[in-house]
């Protein structure tokens, strides 16, 4: 059985240790480098002080750029993570202009009675810092959202946080989203090549440096995405939880990220408040809004229409074959009776088993589409594709990235990340089939396939 101090050897990171004497040693050669570079100077040997001044600084740069960066990237990630907030509230600036009136009055007045007064105080503020901060450490939260969400429409989100101390409550505990930060500017150095002449042909250029040049990157500015309010919890028992549900609301169709959230509270003074970030990641695709528009209710009518008269009097059973009417779709001729009796005639069936639609949405390449109707087709396409799926009715979905997918859920996603890009057009390669197909599109109408205009209905992009 191994001893118990091989145990701890074996848990040890060498590396880190044989750095961190390595840099323990060198800095003591510099301490002592530079005190006898101070000797040398006063004694008058500027050949002894420069080299010596020059060790010492040698050696701490050493350690600077070796050993403290490794050090640094070894520090516990949970630590870092869980970093204290602090912000001033308006009680504790009220309370630290009194601390410091009180302080002044001792000062001047010598009363021990006010230096005792003062000390509690002074006290008050390291006992509240204490005890919120060790409350804070013992709080964890989650965040729970909906799996189908509707831009424009609210919906229920559920904060839930767990006391994990077994000693004492959280009081007035709240979790709040991350702290919003304003767009930085950031100088990033590159690496780069000094030529000379600096416009002549590279097989022209007689000189040729490594150089070095600084970029500008901006940093976007941060904010939140998801939950945009604190979450009040007023009293947390030890090792027990509270949640609270949340009204959510989006703006638009995408991808929403909230990269943390944070548990802050007053307790127990009010004098700051404290902050514990939390590397909680919570993403959430949006679908497109799919409440009626007035572009709904305009083509819903005619595709129903068109629909109902492709899907009449389809099915496996020949039932007569007739004279064409006016309404009859041209898929029901009988081209062979038409050749014999020299006038149209139609295959007529005995049964209507069959209502397969199908939406296709052919993405228009950037530029074709203002991005103002881009996105009201985007949202009558997902109208469309919504009201048919309870329908009666065999729904399918043609795209880009899934040519024939029947879920809509996939269907919603995919318009919910959807941006015009360039490719060739769907219709190229669109199979036909039994379908109906619902058709939006940018191509004009003279290069469409001629098969599609029989068993489809077109929605152009303006």
């Amino acid at each position: 059985m191994a001893s118990p101090l091989k145990s701890i050897l074996a848990g040890l990171d060498r590396e880190a240790w044989i750095r961190f004497f390595a840099a323990l040693i060198a800095l003591t050669l510099a301490f002592g480098a530079a005190l006898f570079s101070t000797v040398t100077r006063d004694s008058g040997n500027v050949i002894g002080t420069a080299v010596l001044a020059s060790v010492a600084l040698l050696l701490a740069g050493w350690v600077a750029l070796t050993t403290v960066p490794y050090l640094a990237r070894r520090v516990a990630l949970a630590r870092v993570r869980d970093a204290l907030d602090y912000e001033v509230t308006r009680e504790g600036l009220v309370y630290m202009a009194l601390v410091l009136v009180i302080g002044v009055a001792a000062l001047n007045t010598g009363n021990n009675l006010l230096f005792i007064i003062v000390s509690a105080m002074l006290a008050a503020i390291v006992v509240s810092g204490i005890a919120s901060a060790a409350m804070l450490q013992r709080v964890e939260t989650e965040v729970t959202l909906p799996e189908h969400v509707f831009a424009h429409d609210g919906v229920m989100g559920r904060v839930n946080v767990h006391n994990e101390s077994r000693w004492w409550p959280a009081f007035s505990v709240s979790v709040v989203p991350p702290k919003v930060k304003a767009e930085k500017v950031k100088w990033v150095l590159h690496q780069s090549l000094f030529r000379f002449p600096p416009k002549a042909p590279p097989e022209k250029q007689w000189l040729k440096i490594p150089d070095l040049y600084l970029s500008r990157v901006v940093i976007p500015a941060t904010r939140a995405e998801i939950l945009k309010e604190p979450v009040y919890f007023p009293y947390i028992p030890q090792n027990a939880s509270a949640n609270a549900e949340v009204e959510l609301t989006f703006p638009s169709r995408g991808r929403f990220v909230q990269d943390g959230f944070g548990v802050s509270t007053r307790f127990p003074f009010s004098f700051l408040s404290k902050t514990r970030r939390v590397a909680l990641k919570r993403e959430i695709v949006v679908y497109p809004a799919v409440d009626p528009t007035d572009e709904f209710f305009q083509v819903l009518p005619m595709i129903t229409g068109e629909f109902e008269s492709f899907v009449a009097g389809r099915g496996y059973d020949l039932y007569r074959i007739r004279e064409y009417l006016p309404e009859d779709s041209a898929r029901h001729v009988d081209w062979k009776a038409t050749a014999k009796t020299g006038a149209l005639k139609v295959r007529e069936f005995t049964k209507e088993d069959e209502r397969k639609l199908r939406i296709v949405f052919d993405n228009p390449a950037p530029g074709e589409v203002s991005p103002e109707n881009y996105e009201k087709y985007v949202a009558l396409a997902a109208s469309l594709g919504w009201h048919f799926s309870d329908e009666s009715t065999d729904l399918s979905f043609a795209t880009d990235e899934a040519l024939q997918s029947p879920d809509v859920f996939g269907f919603l996603r995919y318009l919910a990340l959807v941006q015009p890009r360039k490719g060739t057009s769907l219709l190229e390669s669109l199979a036909l089939s039994d379908d109906y197909n619902v058709i939006f599109t940018s191509r004009p109408r003279g290069s469409i396939p001629t098969p599609l205009w029989s068993c489809s209905y077109f929605i152009f992009f303006e």
